[in-house]
């Protein structure tokens, strides 16, 4: 049977290909229920209460079948807390300043059910203040279980976040009126963060730092972290808690090395954006070693140079991190001393403490700074002298031209593939780099291990 030439022309598809067809969507709740309305459309609430969402579905309609795009903003807001003898059972700080709310605040404060806290705090500042949390919670009739741990370096694991979620499951809290508080060092604070962040998905939680370097870094962040396969805060995220209150006394009862320790984070920011606050660790360093960041009277020549301090390093910190709380954009001023610290700090533990790990970075990389012309041999030497006179280490032997390979080969993996090296262009002044030459490392090593480990080699034999 003859086959007609219709039969055998190719098959043409019904409709042709169109492009694809792309709708947004805004997200309106009426009484409980959230449905999707077209961008721009107009809708009627009649009696209903309207809540309008933020959050947008985009739908793109083409061949291949939809795809939804959501665009939900995350919405922090979390306080960062002056506060003086928070400890005092009259001071109710530490219950309901987290509280930004007044009809919730009111409502906390005058319920009848009895208010419950778990709090974690570090071993040494449990023999140091236990007896004064306890009798704070005591006081103010609320049930409380303490749990003390050792919050070290070395101990910053996801163990220790484990055996506080069980804690945490025994205890029972209600997750959205009842914070976890951390009292403690960085180290603590980072890893109550991270439990309370995976415990049912997020639990807030309370910051108190009781040493410098936590007064004026990890508190006011959002960073929670534990060490990972011998790397330094491989395993965290990013959940600030619902408040940090600071209170300085602590800081009275911390040995003078975890002053300089804390000092160098605080150098850190001056460095990068503040004259002001290089001027007062250049004038103050010695005043503020030797009274532990206490605002003594009698003392008019320094005015509170602890205050002054502490607060510009902390509003220099915060207008830093507010933008970019979950690092988006990582060209970061902040990560000043941390490009070769990390590594350093975890290969010599526990021979340098976190800020010193960091000076030295800041050491070498004003080196660095130099030796491509961002800043005079003056400027330099100001803040070596600066770093020697914050009791600061300039060099440390396990800081190796290998290791510092290693660390920027590090760097270049979690930063995009660019070292993004911030760098001094002054005194008080920085910019990022992505064009560092090896050539003007190796360079800088050098002359840096020429002039600091001479000097600190020399420096036992002139005692």
């Amino acid at each position: 049977m003859p086959v007609s030439e219709e039969a055998c022309a190719p098959a043409v598809p019904a409709t042709m290909a169109q492009e694809p067809r792309q709708t947004d969507f805004q997200l309106v709740r009426v009484k409980s229920t959230w449905c999707r309305i077209k961008k721009g459309e107009a809708f009627s609430n009649g009696e209903d209460k309207i809540t309008l969402s933020e959050a947008k579905i985009g739908e793109c309609i083409s061949e291949c079948g939809i795809s939804w795009t959501i665009e939900a903003p995350i919405y922090f807001c979390y306080k960062v807390v002056e506060t003086y003898n928070i400890l005092d059972p009259s001071n109710t700080t530490l219950l309901w300043g987290h509280i930004t709310d007044p009809q919730q605040l009111e409502l906390a404060a005058t319920s009848k059910r009895k208010p419950r806290r778990f709090v974690v705090i570090d071993e040494v500042v449990d023999k140091l203040y236990g007896s004064r949390v306890r009798e704070y919670f005591e006081e103010n009739n609320v049930q409380h279980k303490i749990l003390a741990l050792p919050t070290t370096e070395e101990t910053k694991s996801m163990d220790l976040v484990l055996n506080i979620l069980q804690e945490v499951q025994d205890f029972s809290i209600d997750r959205r009126t009842e914070p976890i508080i951390a009292i403690g060092g960085g180290v603590c604070l980072d890893i109550v963060g991270l439990a309370a962040s995976l415990y049912r998905r997020r639990t807030p939680y309370i910051r108190v730092p009781t040493t410098l370097l936590s007064y004026v870094d990890a508190s006011v962040g959002a960073k929670t972290g534990v060490n990972f396969l011998q790397c330094k805060n491989k395993l965290g995220g990013y959940t600030p808690p619902v408040a940090s209150f600071l209170d300085r006394s602590f800081i009275q009862s911390i040995p003078r090395r975890h002053i300089s320790n804390g000092l160098g984070e605080i150098l850190k920011m001056a460095l990068m954006k503040h004259k002001g606050l290089f001027d007062l660790l250049k004038t103050h360093g010695k005043y503020l070693l030797d009274t532990k960041f206490q605002s003594c009277s009698g003392f008019a020549d320094h005015g509170d140079a602890a205050l002054q301090t502490t607060r510009i390093a902390i509003e220099t910190m915060l207008e830093e991190l507010a933008p970019n709380l979950w690092e988006d954009d990582l060209d970061r001023l902040v990560d000043f001393g941390h490009v070769i610290s990390p590594e350093l700090e975890m290969r010599v533990l526990p021979s340098l403490m976190h800020g010193e790990a960091v000076n030295v970075d800041m050491a070498f990389m004003t080196y660095v700074a130099h030796a491509r012309g961002l800043i005079a041999a003056e400027e330099r030497e100001q803040i070596l002298q600066c770093m020697r006179g914050l009791e600061l280490p300039v060099w440390h032997s396990g800081c190796s031209w290998a290791l510092i390979k290693t660390a920027l080969r590090e760097r270049l993996k979690h930063s995009g593939g660019q070292p993004r090296m911030p760098l001094p262009t002054g005194l008080g002044v920085a910019e990022i780099f992505n064009d560092t030459s090896e050539e003007t490392l190796e360079k800088a090593y050098k002359l840096w291990v020429r002039d600091c480990r001479t000097v600190l080699e020399e420096e036992p034999a002139a005692l």
